[in-house]
């Protein structure tokens, strides 16, 4: 039905007051220059717990910020009441850039990919070397996303009173990964714990294992007596273990300068997300020899100038293997 006649001018068009008008619409964003800086500690639910200073305080993520997450790890801008007292909340405007990035995806085909820790310094890949047994393919998968990401792995191998480590030391020892090997026993004695200290001190350290690995209970040694979480136990039908930690959480090592970041127990890593061509980074002894490969070679084909290259003695086979197995993985699943 028309309202007003085929001939109008603006005099006969009714128009309504703008409540708004004295706040016009901007693309415009406010710099934030005085905000605090912090560290993101927890993530709950679009609450966020961060360090500003010597206290934690409680947090949402600004508006301004879009679809733009947060996660474990940030560095972040922080306005708004800072106290941390109860029941307050400040505003997260502003997320620093990332000096690296450990990311993974449900599986191989899943094309969403989830961001788990940002800015660690390395990835310390916990593996039970019995109860349950160890699962290869598995480390293969968080090396690769640990090179991917920028991070530097490190091997944890727990549970060497059921079982020696002698063989999966000799499948990684041409990768060069550092290592540490624990027992039950060594746990609580303290003796593991200062082994594994050392290899903390003074960096971010992301764990991630399979369930049931003993990988909470390893963190739960590392770290004060007030901030350990609940630990689970193996299934003596199915060999797996049950997931206690839920979700990530950032924990200050005493003592030290170094934190270490607990992840819930995974079962799957996927990397639908990893572009195999970055992966070579990590083999600077090999990455020269690139040069004279065809173009998007996948380094696993008869031309690959690879082989030429470890031939000619630049660099050692059992490295070239270990290269070309982890690509491999890409194309695998957990289980085989």
């Amino acid at each position: 039905m028309r309202r007003y006649g085929k001939h109008t001018d603006e005099d006969d068009i009714r128009s309504r007051p703008n409540r708004k008008g004295n706040r016009p619409r901007t693309n415009i964003r406010p710099k934030h220059e005085d905000a605090a800086e912090g560290m993101v500690l927890t993530v709950d639910r679009g609450r966020l717990t961060c360090l500003v200073e010597d206290r934690t305080v409680m947090a949402m993520k600004a508006r301004e910020l879009g679809r733009k997450a947060a996660i474990v790890g940030d560095r972040v801008a922080l306005v708004g009441d800072l106290s941390g007292a109860k029941d307050t909340l400040a505003r997260i405007v502003r997320i620093e850039p990332r000096s690296s990035v450990l990311r993974r995806t449900a599986d191989d085909d899943d094309p969403y990919e989830r961001v788990v820790v940002a800015n660690a310094d390395q990835l310390a890949i916990v593996t039970a070397l019995s109860d349950p047994e160890p699962r290869p393919r598995l480390i293969d998968r968080c090396l690769v996303a640990a090179y991917d990401g920028g991070l530097e792995p490190l091997l944890v191998l727990t549970k060497s009173d059921l079982a020696p480590p002698d063989e999966l030391l000799e499948m990684y020892g041409a990768l060069g990964v550092p290592y540490v090997v624990t027992s039950r026993a060594e746990l609580e004695a303290g003796t593991a714990v200062e082994r594994v200290r050392k290899q903390l001190d003074g960096k971010i350290t992301a764990f991630v294992g399979h369930s049931g690995v003993g990988k909470t209970t390893l963190v739960n040694a590392l770290v004060s007596l007030e901030r350990r979480r609940s630990t689970g136990h193996v299934n003596a039908v199915t060999g797996r273990g049950r997931h206690t930690t839920t979700s990530a959480r950032a924990i200050p090592l005493p003592g030290s300068e170094g934190w270490v970041i607990d992840t819930p127990g995974v079962r799957s890593f996927g990397l639908h997300h990893v572009d195999p061509s970055r992966v070579i980074h990590a083999f600077p002894d090999l990455e020269p020899g690139t040069e004279g490969c065809p173009r998007a070679c996948s380094h696993d084909e008869p031309d690959c100038a690879l082989d030429q290259w470890v031939a000619d003695g630049h660099a050692d086979p059992a490295r070239l293997y270990s290269l070309r197995r982890l690509l491999a993985t890409r194309e695998r699943r957990d289980g085989d």
